[in-house]
């Protein structure tokens, strides 16, 4: 029996692997990206109350009107973007939105420029519809973007590059310069931007994010793809949405389609619900702020180099800068097993010429419990 390559080669993500080591004793879980709360109160109230008194049959496989519009006014009201319903459509959180846009955009032969460290779920994906990966690097610490880098990777099979910003695993965010300078290259090459802006609601730099789909020439050719469970620290709803110009969202529908076809409606109405609270979207981001600033303080007490960040729930340290002298793979892995505590190291975001200086915690904890784990950790380096 021959079953398809791509998959039978390719290994658990890092993220399973790690959370599976946790499951084993006392451990600490800083690895995979969550809340260790249950979410608001109000939203689990607003699906309770959907269950019992909305449709749970299939709902519109785009998505319920009230989420749909729900989408638009949010991102009208807090990205300035003229967004209406028939620009969204809903999906079984980001990874199915990204599947759905890089199915509807990417045909065999075709290039796909990523940049590295890259989500691991886009080679796959990208592969998985017929493209190429071409994959940029960026460099610690501020993992910028640069044009010559970009254009060397380019070619004239190049049909789409996918940006993801904030920036999973690093927590960096683009400056205005460089969102000018990829719509420009968009534009100047007829490329399509598949742009995972999920932690855009989850930034501690005071400033507004800034959408790609903005940039002057970009309406018409990029996908803005969102999620409630970022927004909301809710990951196991897995509710997500696709953003674009009427005619191209058509397209992503019938991809999305063939793919969940709809998403569980009574999630989809309290998240309707909750994109309509200002405060409540607040209350969240102030409480991972404040538990950001903790393990900031915790890892710099403790003599851990944090690297710069601005936005998700991720704090990057320096291993070199840290007194490690092993790399960020026997360092995730010794420390889960020696020291209790899973962190994610970044060389599995790279497929070639790794990163290996780096590893990733997760900061939306509780703040005993990011004690404890820096405890650990330190006692750990400290014992090599």
């Amino acid at each position: 029996m021959k079953l398809n390559p791509i998959y039978t080669q390719m290994g658990v993500t890092i993220f399973e692997k790690m959370s599976a080591l946790c499951r084993e004793g006392d451990r600490i879980n800083l690895g995979q990206g969550f809340p260790d709360d249950t979410g608001p109160p109000q939203l689990i109230e607003a699906a309770a109350r959907a269950l019992r008194e909305r449709s749970n049959q299939y709902p519109p496989s785009a998505g319920v009107p009230e989420l749909r519009g729900a989408v638009a006014d949010y991102y009208a009201r807090t990205q300035s973007l003229d967004f209406t319903s028939d620009n969204v459509i809903v999906t079984s959180g980001a990874t199915e939105a990204l599947a759905a846009a890089i199915l509807a955009v990417v045909n065999p032969g075709d290039e796909v420029i990523l940049f590295a460290p890259t989500y691991d779920a886009y080679a796959p994906l990208v592969r998985r519809a017929g493209g190429v990966p071409m994959f940029v690097p960026l460099h610690p610490p501020h993992w910028h973007y640069g044009r010559e880098a970009i254009e060397a990777a380019m070619s004239s099979r190049t049909r789409a590059i996918v940006f993801n910003d904030p920036l999973n695993p690093t927590g960096t965010c683009a400056s205005a310069e460089e969102l000018a300078m990829l719509a420009d290259l968009c534009v100047t090459h007829d490329l399509i931007a598949i742009c995972d802006e999920v932690w855009e609601a989850v930034r501690f730099d005071g400033r507004p994010h800034t959408s790609l789909v903005a940039q002057r020439g970009m309406a018409e050719r990029a996908v803005k793809i969102g999620s409630a469970g970022k927004i909301f620290g809710v990951t196991g709803w897995k509710i997500g949405w696709m953003c674009a110009a009427p005619e191209m969202a058509a397209v992503l529908a019938r991809a999305h389609q063939f793919l969940t076809f709809t998403t569980p409606p009574a999630l989809q109405y309290a998240v309707a619900e909750g994109l309509a609270d200002d405060g409540l979207i607040a209350e969240r981001l102030a409480g991972w702020s404040h538990t950001r600033e903790a393990l900031a303080i915790l890892l710099n007490d403790a003599g851990f180099a944090a690297l710069p960040n601005a936005a998700t729930w991720f704090t990057c340290i320096d291993l070199p800068a840290s007194g490690i002298g092993i790399d960020d793979a026997a360092f995730a892995r010794r420390a889960v097993k020696e020291a209790g505590v899973a962190t994610i190291p970044l060389a599995p975001f790279y497929e070639a010429c790794p990163v290996t200086t780096v590893v990733r915690l997760c900061h939306c904890k509780p703040e005993p419990m990011l004690a404890e784990a820096v405890r650990r950790l330190a006692e750990f380096r400290d014992g090599l």
